[in-house]
């Protein structure tokens, strides 16, 4: 008969890979072993281990490809049902929260590259389109971010009035709108462009300057105000 897969809890205690991290310390374990303490349990075939190596080729074993992969890619995995792959799919967004929140703490917007900074890890790679504004004071000091509106793949709404009235509610002196492109183009739409001329039109009414509109994809983006447009 052949030999009966070992189960991880057959492993030796210092191969397991919560073991391994109360004994060696988090830095010790592999992208495998952390994914796998995430999901628990493997498959018939595969421990927990291995079914997470197989997960994690499928990214080119790159966390920013498993940061792509969705509820139901995941469970496309033997052995990967609704509620695994949704822990998957937690851990990497508290990930991109964690990135945000470590660059937006005193955070002084000086160039279009701050902001492309703040927004790529967030924006980047998602497959829909979402319209976010930050609200700056008088030293152009982040006061706050906020998501507006989220759309599909085309597009999204956005509601002036929604923005203003958080502006006067934060006293903020000025803003800076962003948006994602999952296309992955960077030229701005017809709708890009009127959103942008009536947010600074009525910006200015209320005596909050929009100092930028970017179009951010994965790798680059696109300012209105570096472009001259603003």
């Amino acid at each position: 008969m052949p030999d009966k897969k070992l189960k991880i809890k057959d492993w030796s205690r210092e191969d397991r890979p919560r073991e391994k991290l109360m004994a060696k310390g988090i830095s010790a374990l592999s992208d495998a072993e952390l994914v796998a303490i995430l999901i628990h349990s493997g498959n018939r075939e595969e421990t927990a281990v291995e079914l997470s190596q197989k997960i994690l080729r499928s990214a080119q074993n790159n966390l920013h490809e498993l940061g792509k992969l969705t509820v139901r890619d995941l469970k496309k995995f033997k052995g990967m049902g609704e509620a695994k792959a949704i822990a998957i799919v937690a851990a990497m967004e508290l990930g991109k929260r964690r990135a945000a929140n470590a660059v937006i703490e005193k955070m002084q917007i000086t160039k279009s590259s701050d902001v492309f900074d703040l927004f790529s890890p967030q924006l980047g790679d998602l497959p829909y389109e979402e319209f976010w504004v930050l609200f700056l004071n008088r030293s152009n000091r982040l006061i706050e971010k906020q998501k507006i509106s989220q759309g599909g793949i085309s597009g999204t709404v956005t509601d002036i009035r929604i923005i203003l009235r958080h502006a006067i509610e934060l006293q903020a002196s000025s803003m800076i709108v962003c948006h994602n492109h999952p296309s992955g183009g960077l030229k701005p739409s017809q709708s890009d462009m009127d959103i942008t001329k009536k947010l600074a039109e009525a910006g200015k009414l209320m005596d909050v300057k929009l100092l930028d509109h970017l179009i951010v994809t994965e790798t680059s983006f696109f300012s209105f105000a570096d472009e001259g447009l603003l």
